[in-house]
């Protein structure tokens, strides 16, 4: 069995604001400070969403430690510590450890495919070298490889795998996982329009996009799933519905930070090759938030 974790409800993803090319240290502390006072039950810096690929090492440190320090303990950091450079997660993770994360979040290898094999001593590899827990992040739209329920099941007998979050948006993996390694992993949602039926198969939470731009309803929603009220949990899912959907409309996280920018939150700026929305887009993610009442 590997670490457990209390992580429950839901967790952000949160988005790496910029100013003048560089990271803008106020606007995300601003942020943290907002999502907590929202209700947010967690916060998972430098991931898909903070736009870990276009920041530098040393920006993606920068960013951990804010977060860490902002958050001051008041919630839990999960810290985006992925690479397909087994040495290079390592890196990231160790980091994150002495920076004060509470755990990791580790990407499946993108780009270089590895076996089943590979994976299992990439995360070993990872495994081997901290002592907080991991999270594995399942996300075959992007990284092209799926961590098998098998490859799972041998990697959560190592000491400090904990859990995962699934972004395959397929309800079946959740109560397979479930059924193999236990209720105890700890599986996160990593898709916020299939969220609901994830936690009524079983999941603890959700690390979610959206929850960056509405953070009190995505609150709101994973209480509502942790009590069993799936009669209020699916009014909030009617009301975030578009939200989960435009906020998809191009490619994550540009959707979002336009509508933290509508909020006055951050700079919708992006870094290449992600690209600021088109005009077409900005009206379908405003169309979300007035629909979700985040704004007239």
């Amino acid at each position: 069995m590997g670490a457990k974790t209390g992580f429950r409800g839901s967790f952000t993803a949160l988005v790496t604001p910029f100013k003048n090319g560089c990271v803008d240290e106020a606007a995300f502390r601003g942020l943290v400070e907002w999502q907590i006072g929202e209700g947010t039950n967690g916060l998972v810096p430098v991931g898909t969403t903070g736009e870990s690929p276009t920041l530098s090492h040393d920006e993606h440190k920068q960013v951990v430690e804010w977060c860490i320090d902002q958050a001051r303990r008041r919630v839990p950091v999960i810290a985006g510590a992925g690479s397909n450079s087994t040495r290079e997660a390592v890196d990231l993770a160790q980091h994150a450890e002495r920076a004060g994360a509470d755990a990791v979040l580790v990407v499946t290898p993108y780009y270089n495919k590895p076996t089943q094999e590979g994976l299992y001593q990439h995360f070993k590899a990872i495994n081997d070298q901290i002592g907080i827990p991991i999270i594995i992040y399942n996300i075959p739209g992007r990284s092209v490889i799926d961590m098998s329920v098998d490859t799972m099941k041998r990697l959560y007998e190592l000491e400090n795998i904990a859990g995962v979050k699934d972004a395959t948006a397929n309800m079946v993996r959740v109560s397979q996982q479930r059924a193999e390694l236990g209720p105890e992993f700890t599986q996160l949602s990593g898709e916020d329009a299939t969220a609901l039926g994830f936690m009524a198969h079983g999941g603890h939470g959700c690390i979610s996009v959206t929850s960056n731009v509405a953070p009190r309803l995505c609150a709101e929603f994973q209480g509502a799933c942790l009590r069993g009220d799936y009669a209020a949990a699916l009014a909030l899912q009617d009301k975030l519905m578009p939200l989960h959907q435009n906020l998809f409309i191009e490619t994550n996280p540009s959707p979002a930070k336009y509508a933290l920018s509508v909020l006055g939150k951050c700079a919708d700026t992006v870094r290449l090759p992600m690209v600021t929305l088109s005009d077409k887009s900005k009206t379908a993610v405003r169309e979300a938030m007035v629909h979700a009442g985040l704004i007239n």
